[in-house]
């Protein structure tokens, strides 16, 4: 009886110290609430300058968010409204991936073919001020807002670079259409460019492995995935991206703060390149949903990585809707869980180390033009040649392997196994 009448104690007591210390915590945090409000009251009040009260709030709101990680925020009404239109590939503006580091705007990535892109924005750029007003000490929406505008107007950013002094990049806003997916063929292998990831992006890539198959009569001898300056995009599409070059096996995971929340994506059967050499090509401006991508191939050793270390964007934003009172959408963008590869590795703030390192380098000139025996002054001449002239042309594609290092070395590299292919296969 004792025993009993002890345990009961025990656990009266324990009770008692649980609901204390709930007492206690929301005590304190009824305390900030307070504090939150005399503070409210006061800039409302204040200020230099008449500021709504919505205004406030949704700088709290924002402030809040941003606080925690440069990827959460808060979408007004317009954003919102702009962001249901960014994922379908086409939306206003510079064409630029960014975030906030260190109180400036970072450039993830400029999207290809856009204004920015077009102008020489470059991944790792710092936008350090927009037209005459400072970067600093602003938050990311507001940043964002002062670089939207009207299609046609122009704006100038001052743009810090490791190496030069800031110098100004004068830009015209336009309306961006992505083209997500875009491809070609060069020296029998098939080329895939993914700019980024859309709702079109899976049916794009299929469409073009389709065209690049009738084009070369399934005689190609493997494919480029190229992911250079991607910012990324939605995961849903990354996992089925990644899907179209895997039989099986884990893509991606993602963990939350529960264990409850954590997910993880298969792959289903059904390799569409039929197993052919697979080279993906990743730089600085590759970022999360393209580091699933190339983290998921290269864990499965499906693809060989080659190019530049990436991002390093391992976090995952959930979009969550809210109904204003005046029947209008807002929403917050909300971190809630961190991806990994399927090897358990999360790239947060690491980025995927290519298996091939493999700098871009600079070029001198844009030109190109092939030099030869026959282009020497007095060289005898071919007994069979009736002419010395050398009437070769140049197609667009060896064009572009010429300025392109990184990807004339994944043309090479894929011709190199398909020659040891053969050999051994003799």
């Amino acid at each position: 009886m004792k025993k009993i009448f002890l345990n009961f104690l025990i656990l009266i007591t324990c009770a008692f110290t649980l609901t204390s210390h709930a007492a206690s915590k929301n005590k304190e945090t009824y305390e900030y609430l307070d504090l939150f409000g005399q503070v409210f009251d006061r800039v409302r009040t204040g200020y230099v300058e008449e500021v709504s009260d919505e205004e406030l709030i949704e700088k709290a709101i924002d402030g809040m968010l941003t606080g925690l990680d440069p990827h959460s925020g808060y979408m007004n009404e317009e954003v919102w409204q702009e962001m249901q239109t960014d994922t379908k590939g086409k939306f206003g503006g510079l064409g630029i991936e960014i975030t906030m580091e260190d109180g400036f705007v970072k450039v993830i990535s400029p999207i290809e073919d856009t204004p920015a892109y077009e102008a020489g924005v470059k991944a790792g750029d710092y936008i350090i001020q927009i037209d005459e007003i400072p970067v600093f000490g602003l938050s990311l929406n507001e940043a964002v807002d002062l670089m939207r505008g009207k299609k046609g107007s122009p704006i100038t950013i001052t743009v810090s670079r490791e190496g030069v002094d800031p110098f100004e990049i004068k830009i015209i806003r336009d309306i961006i259409k992505i083209q997500s997916v875009k491809s070609d063929i060069f020296n029998d292998v098939g080329y895939l460019r993914i700019t980024s990831f859309t709702e079109q992006t899976e049916s794009g890539l299929i469409k073009s492995i389709k065209k690049i198959k009738e084009e070369l009569d399934n005689k190609e001898i493997g494919y480029i995935l190229d992911l250079r300056s991607n910012p990324g995009g939605l995961l849903k599409q990354a996992v089925k991206v990644t899907d179209i070059f895997l039989e099986r096996g884990e893509i991606v995971s993602t963990r939350g703060r529960k264990k409850i929340d954590m997910q993880r994506y298969q792959a289903k059967s059904g390799d569409l390149i039929d197993a052919k050499p697979l080279i993906v090509i990743i730089n600085g401006g590759s970022a999360s949903a393209s580091e699933i991508v190339a983290g998921a191939l290269q864990d499965h050793k499906r693809a060989i990585i080659i190019g530049t270390k990436s991002f390093g964007k391992g976090s995952v934003q959930t979009i969550i809707p809210f109904k204003k009172s005046n029947d209008k959408m807002a929403g917050i963008r909300l971190t809630t869980a961190r991806y990994y590869t399927p090897s358990g590795e999360s790239i947060q703030g690491k980025g995927i180390d290519p298996d091939i390192i493999v700098e871009q380098g600079s070029f001198e000139s844009t030109e190109y033009k092939r030099y030869s025996e026959s282009d020497l002054k007095g060289s005898l001449d071919n007994e069979k040649d009736e002419s010395n002239e050398n009437t070769e042309e140049i197609s667009p594609q060896e064009e572009r392997l010429a300025m392109d290092f990184q990807l004339a070395h994944a043309v090479d590299l894929i011709k190199g196994l398909n020659i040891y292919q053969e050999f051994f296969s003799q």
